[in-house]
């Protein structure tokens, strides 16, 4: 793999990668000197994990008081006595906040929203992320100030000139890169304003830990031309599949080969399915209650979990004194038994759904693929590398795994990806367009089926409302604008000062979508343009109806990186207008605030 290339930038600036998953979460970060080759680095020391130097990564939690503000984040929310002082505080915990800012589309018959552990009183999703942001935030400052020589003259310099990336899973939309955005402003990484905002970039985890695999040399075999492999990305409360072609190898370039996939299936429904299992044998016991059962999934979590890898063993969980004893629920001086099979029982739902995901992305996938990488914290599960590698085996898939540091893979990947965009074309899984109407055509049974829907415009055009029209289709080019004309006509001059058109995004399961009437459910308007062409001199013209007058104008799709705008183009004195370009989604955004 080529080293990175200089910096070319005229002024020295920092990127920050944050990795905010649903159990634990990690900051990577490069300095960016005219003319010097980054290097990326990973935090390694935080706040309350002075002991365990080296570590990546801290967990997903805080603790807040009554009134709403914070009292521990991270590992100085997981330090021993932590519980009493919460108990004597009267202290709100918070866990997995991360999956309530989830689309309603990833809800699953394992986990729903009301499921989940909950927010504190007053506090919306996007409070929690913009709270644990800052905590980030802060503990990037101090590890670079105490780290680097003249640490605070080099934050100095940098402080105005930030980039963030934030990592989301695959399954994410517009709407959470939105909340988040807004929670990046909240929390003061970047300042409310148009400029500050476009300092805050998104990328999937799909993406970064192909980067990550990339760059840590993990893919070198792989990256021949035309060679084809798919990234699993087992965390915490996703599982996020990807495919890509390596499509050259001097300079770089890679497709997306399918649209990517989340599920949640993530290491914390292992956890689930052992709390309802132990609720279950204990129910009768006195080790039943729900301090003892919290403290036998906090072992269970940090001891037990991590190192099960074989069904013919026995597993253990540990609580209480030597005097704890129940033989009836197999509980003897302390320690709870699990049978191998039991242990299984916990695990083989997640496995189960990740092969069916790997086989629904080897089938709709355009390219034949060889290599799947496993990556992220659940990667580090024997139980899970092994079984997994037994049910691709035999579909001609090799299985990959990095030996360590897999942790790691999503914050120092998200660094990649701003210095070095190898994704050049993407799969998307819907169809943006916006809805028209469209001229009457008799020969049309589908017209002909919504005759009683005609409208007559003021030029006697004959028209059936409610027709889809396509402008971008679900391959998508990285930088790239798409755009469609259109018109709109009135009796009016007044009529048309102001043009406007719906962004509607198409979700099913036809490759022609157009009529929105055969499957209302699967359109949905995600934000509204506007544009003055109250200056554009409008001609009159004669028709069947009389007099009227008529605005032609474009629709145009800008497709960042990983995020999608729409404005509307029009000619004005022989000139090139465009209104102004606004994200998709962003009226959601307002709604949902």
């Amino acid at each position: 793999m080529a080293p990175l290339q200089p910096y070319q930038g005229p002024a020295r600036k920092l990127v920050v990668a944050m990795d905010i998953g649903t159990t634990y979460s990690g900051v990577a970060y490069a300095i960016l000197d005219p003319g010097e080759i980054p290097k990326i680095q990973g935090l390694t020391r935080f706040p309350g994990q002075e002991s365990a130097a080296g570590d990546s990564k801290i967990p997903s939690i805080l603790y807040y008081r009554r009134d709403g503000t914070v009292y521990a984040i991270g590992a100085e929310a997981a330090l021993p006595g932590i519980e009493l002082e919460a108990e004597d505080e009267d202290l709100v915990h918070v866990e997995w906040f991360k999956l309530h800012l989830r689309p309603d589309s990833l809800d699953s018959d394992e986990i729903k929203r009301r499921d989940l552990p909950p927010l504190p009183e007053g506090k919306s999703v996007v409070d929690v992320f913009a709270d644990f942001m800052r905590y980030l935030f802060a503990c990037t400052k101090r590890f670079i100030t105490e780290t680097h020589a003249n640490g605070e003259s080099l934050w100095d310099s940098v402080k105005d000139r930030i980039e963030f990336v934030l990592s989301h899973p695959n399954g994410w939309e517009g709407l959470q890169q939105g909340k988040m955005r807004q929670a990046a402003t909240m929390a003061g990484l970047v300042p409310d304003t148009s400029e500050g905002r476009a300092r805050v970039h998104f990328v999937t985890e799909g993406e970064a830990s192909l980067h990550f695999c990339i760059r840590s040399g993990l893919a070198t075999d792989s990256i021949t031309d035309g060679q084809n492999v798919m990234i699993v990305d087992a965390g915490g409360g996703t599982v996020d599949i990807s495919s890509y072609s390596f499509v050259s190898t001097s300079p770089l370039s890679v497709d997306e080969i399918a649209s990517a996939d989340c599920i949640l299936q993530g290491s914390t429904r292992v956890n689930g399915r052992a709390k309802v299992f132990l609720q279950e044998r204990l129910k009768d016991s006195a080790y039943g209650n729900e301090e003892d059962i919290k403290a036998m999934l906090d072992y269970f979590d940090k001891s037990t979990k991590p190192v099960f890898k074989d069904p013919t063993e026995q597993s253990y969980i540990k609580f209480g004194s030597m005097s704890c004893n129940d033989p009836k629920v197999k509980i003897r001086r302390g320690q709870l038994l699990l049978t191998g099979p039991e242990m299984e029982a916990f695990y083989k739902p997640s496995l189960d759904a990740i092969v069916q995901a790997v086989q629904k992305q080897r089938q709709t996938a355009s390219r034949p693929i060889s290599t799947v990488f496993l990556v992220g914290g659940f990667a580090a599960s024997p139980w899970l590398y092994a079984r997994l590698n037994d049910a691709i085996k035999p579909l001609g898939l090799k299985l990959c795994r990095p030996d360590s540091h897999t942790n790691k893979a999503v914050a120092e990947g998200g660094v990649s990806f701003y210095l070095e965009h190898f994704v050049a074309v993407r799969v998307i899984k819907m169809t943006y367009g916006t809805v028209i109407n469209t001229s009457y055509d008799v020969n049309d049974g589908e017209h002909v089926a919504r005759s009683w829907k005609m409208i007559v415009r003021p030029s006697g055009r004959v028209v059936i409302p409610d027709y889809f029209s396509p402008i971008l289709g679900t391959r998508v080019r990285g930088s790239t604008e798409v755009s469609k004309g259109y018109f709109k006509e009135a009796r009016e001059l007044k009529t048309l000062d102001t043009m406007s058109a719906e962004i509607i995004c198409y979700r099913g399961k036809n490759e022609d979508p157009h009529w929105v009437d055969l499957e209302p459910e699967c359109f949905t308007t995600l934000c509204t343009i506007f544009a003055d062409t109250s200056q554009v001199v409008k001609t009159p013209h004669k028709g069947r109806m009389g007099t009227h007058y008529s605005q032609s104008f474009d629709v145009v799709l800008v497709c960042g990186l990983t995020e999608l705008q729409a404005q509307i183009r029009w000619m004005e004195n022989g000139k090139e207008k465009r209104g102004p370009a606004k994200i998709v989604y962003d009226d959601d955004l307002e709604l949902a605030t």
